[in-house]
C-alpha cells in the first residue's frame, strides 16, 4: 500500500478495495456503537478511537485480513477462549477477511477497551488528587 496521509476515517475507507471497506465499513460500525463517547480519528495512519484523550482502539485493513490494536494482556486473557480461532501476535488481532465478521467479539473487545480506558481515567484522577 502505498504511504498516504488520511485525513479522516472516511478518507481512510474511502482508499481500501471495495471488498476490504465493506468489511471496514462494518467493523467501525460497531465499534462506533460500542464507544459511543469516543473521538474518531486517524493515528498512524489508521482509524482510531480515543477516550479520555488517548487512543483506545485501532483497526486497520489488509490484503488478507483486518486488525484491531492493542491487544493487551488483559484482553487477550479475558477473551482467551474467543479469540483462540485468530492469530494474536506484538498486541494485534488479526481477522480473516475471507470470514464473516464476528459481530459479538468486535462489540464485547470494543466495550473491554471502554472499560480499561474508564479505569485508567479514574485511577490517574485518583493519584492527582493525592497529590
Amino acid at each position: 500500500m502505498a504511504k498516504t496521509n488520511y485525513q479522516s476515517v472516511d478518507h481512510y475507507l474511502a482508499a481500501q478495495p471495495l471488498a476490504v471497506r465493506t468489511v471496514l465499513e462494518r467493523v467501525r460500525k460497531i465499534i462506533r456503537k460500542a464507544m459511543p463517547g469516543a473521538e474518531e480519528t486517524i493515528s498512524y495512519q489508521i482509524p482510531t478511537y480515543k477516550l479520555h484523550g488517548r487512543a483506545a482502539l485501532y483497526f486497520a485493513g489488509w490484503r488478507e485480513h483486518y486488525s484491531l490494536y492493542p491487544s493487551t494482556d488483559r484482553l487477550v486473557v479475558e477473551f482467551k477462549d474467543a479469540l483462540a480461532p485468530y492469530e494474536i501476535s506484538k498486541g494485534t488481532i488479526r481477522f480473516p477477511l475471507a470470514e464473516p465478521v464476528p459481530v459479538k467479539l468486535i462489540d464485547a473487545i470494543a466495550r473491554f477497551r471502554v472499560k480499561e480506558a474508564d479505569e485508567r481515567a479514574a485511577a490517574r484522577a485518583a493519584a492527582k488528587k493525592q497529590r
